[in-house]
């Protein structure tokens, strides 16, 4: 087994199970708002189950979740929180992932603006800048809002990792597609050239991820890229088979994901070529630890 790298998991979902503030449409922003003591803890609970990278609580901190209004007067301030939770739980030994999500809803091409997404990208970035290793452009569903992302980026010296989502419909009989219709091969390769030095798939079911994983791997050795990463955090959503599903409530939780089953998973997604493993929506501290007792690392 080559090395590793052992994200953490869905920051949501696991506060929502500490007793943080949670609720729609604020998400997982509540708590940073509420009671930013939740955040570190909810870090440092990763971090003690084996994560070697956490990410900032950043994903909901968007205008259609906590107002155009708020954003505007706040949103840096909450980037720059966020950041700074993340940093001081990692201290020195474990790495801080800057998440820049969809900022236009979860699974939601179609709601895309190009006009609107460098204006809300420069307050997230300038607030989580100074706290993080790298940047992780998570839970992508089209290739056009990851060209935003990255191109924002673009004074930026820190590695840009790139995340899409994909349809969970798809079997693992058919060619992986993101959740536009896109195929992953030509994402993952559009990724690369953009600026991305890992591709990764997040926020969709464990059982499509394999065939993605694939796909990346082949297109991207194929053009002589065989060096970038690819990684893995699915959730444990029930199947959102409509993209505009996504967010209309706080989604389910399919109990038969447990960490042993979860394992089982990642030990297929390392067979096929991921070397960054995580997890996301529903994916706790003890998933985690499972993973980072088998690929050799002690969970503290």
């Amino acid at each position: 087994m080559g090395e590793i790298r052992i994200l953490d998991g869905g920051m949501g979902r696991q506060l929502a199970k500490i007793g943080a503030p949670f609720r729609m449409p604020e998400w997982s922003a509540l708590a940073l708002i509420e009671a930013p003591d939740f955040v570190e803890e909810a870090h440092r609970q990763f971090i003690a189950s084996g994560a070697q990278i956490i990410t900032t609580n950043s994903y909901s901190i968007l205008p259609h979740q906590i107002g155009d209004a708020y954003f505007a007067a706040n949103g840096q301030r909450l980037a720059d929180l966020a950041g700074h939770l993340a940093r001081r739980a990692a201290g020195q030994n474990v790495l801080v992932a800057g998440s820049l999500p969809p900022l236009f809803g979860s699974y939601k091409p179609q709601n895309f603006d190009a006009l609107r997404a460098p204006a809300i990208l420069k307050l997230l970035i300038d607030g989580l800048a100074p706290h993080v290793d790298h940047w992780l452009v998570e839970t992508q569903s089209s290739v056009d809002e990851m060209r935003a992302a990255v191109a924002a980026l673009a004074g930026s010296t820190k590695p840009i990792w790139v995340s899409y989502t994909l349809k969970d419909e798809i079997g693992r009989a058919q060619p992986p597609e993101l959740r536009s219709g896109e195929a992953v091969a030509a994402a993952a390769y559009a990724a690369v050239e953009a600026g991305a030095v890992a591709v990764l798939f997040n926020c969709s079911q464990p059982e499509v991820m394999a065939p993605a994983i694939r796909a990346a791997a082949e297109t991207l050795k194929s053009f002589g890229r065989g060096d970038v990463a690819i990684g893995v955090y699915a959730n444990t959503f029930e199947a959102e088979e409509a993209s505009d599903a996504a967010y209309a409530g706080i989604s389910k939780l399919r109990q038969d994901v447990g960490p042993q089953r979860y394992l089982d998973l990642v030990k297929i997604w390392i067979e096929s070529g991921a070397t960054i493993i995580g997890g996301c929506c529903g994916i706790g501290p003890e998933h985690i630890a499972a993973i980072a007792a088998h690929v050799g690392r002690d969970a503290a």
